[in-house]
């Protein structure tokens, strides 16, 4: 098991989605939502996580339409993911 960053499900979404990521052992996540323009929109996790596969729900009721970055840092490692909000 390797660290991961899923895409998102369902995508395109209204107005949540589900992101998964994984980690092969104890370590701090950092998961972040972006525009597009790279301006930080949400810190969905910011702690450490123990050995597995782990989901969050990302709720953008409050955001307009359109394409989204999500962002997951660990072990200094940084993988990046694209999604798509259709209001």
């Amino acid at each position: 098991m390797n660290f991961a960053l899923l895409q998102n499900y369902p995508n395109p979404f209204n107005p949540t989605t589900t992101i998964s990521y994984q980690v092969p052992y104890s370590n701090k996540v950092n998961l972040k939502v972006y525009d597009v323009l790279g301006g930080e929109l949400y810190i969905l996790v910011n702690e450490v996580k123990p050995s597995g596969i782990h989901e969050v729900t990302f709720d953008a009721s409050g955001l307009p339409s359109g394409l989204y970055l999500y962002r997951m840092i660990a072990n200094d490692q940084s993988f990046t993911k694209k999604m798509m909000l259709a209001k």
